[in-house]
């Protein structure tokens, strides 16, 4: 059966009504048109005094484990213009030897960004050649004018060395190596009174800062009051680092 035609003049007042219905919709809606997005500029990353000696790079260590333990970390040194400017040169302000510890990282606890902290780590902060090689590479080469021994609570590696020292572990491979370097703080810590494993986690980082200042490199800076070594000692449970 053929389909039935409108006439023209029936068309153009349905096209019109469907106008005038559509129109009638927009203004009664009860939705408002978008506003248009408003840019918000970031502000100016905040300009940080020089460091001018090995006090302030330890100052400035102290205020960010200070903000670390407050949460309210600034988060310096952590942007796009940040990361421009250290591609080309790198002056970090002061060397952590630290544990490897996953609860102890170094620019976390102390609120630091790219480029500021020369970070060494080793399990217990034991040396050998390649690690204080690369602390006096730091001093001599970057000038570095802050080395900061960090140790913390309950630390894994002074911990197995007392227990292998007891009788109760062992030491396979080159973990007899870190047990090794750490006995010695263990030995000495028995002969003090109170928490043993306490006592041998703050004697390891004092005997650590010994050997590095004994050093030809580094004495010969630290004479020149160019390198000041400094100890601290992490808490795992508050944040905070204290420092020896």
């Amino acid at each position: 059966m053929p389909t039935q035609r409108l006439p023209r003049r029936d068309l153009l007042r349905l096209a019109g009504l469907s106008v005038l219905s559509a129109g009638i919709a927009a203004c009664g809606s009860s939705t408002p048109a978008a506003a248009p997005a408003t840019l918000v500029p970031s502000p100016e990353p905040t300009v940080e005094p020089a460091i001018t000696s090995p006090d302030d790079a330890l100052a400035r260590l102290r205020e960010g484990n200070q903000r670390f333990v407050a949460d309210k970390e600034g988060h310096p040194n952590s942007n796009p213009a940040r990361r421009t400017t250290v591609a080309a040169k790198q002056q970090p302000f002061a060397t952590v030897l630290g544990c490897v510890d996953s609860r102890v990282p170094p620019e976390l606890i102390f609120d630091r960004g790219l480029g500021d902290i020369f970070v060494i780590r080793t399990a217990g902060h034991t040396l050998d050649h390649a690690v204080t090689g690369s602390i006096e590479f730091g001093a001599a080469e970057l000038k570095i004018p802050l080395i900061l021994v960090l140790g913390h609570e309950r630390c894994g590696a002074v911990k197995a060395t007392i227990d292998i020292l007891g009788g109760t572990g062992e030491a396979p491979g080159d973990i007899a190596m870190l047990v090794e370097a750490i006995t010695p703080a263990v030995e000495e810590a028995r002969a003090k009174p109170g928490d043993l494993l306490d006592n041998a986690v703050e004697i390891n980082v004092t005997r650590t800062i010994a050997t590095l200042s004994a050093t030809s490199v580094l004495a010969d800076l630290i004479t020149q009051s160019k390198v000041k070594i400094a100890g601290a000692i992490y808490d795992l449970d508050t944040g905070v680092v204290r420092f020896l």
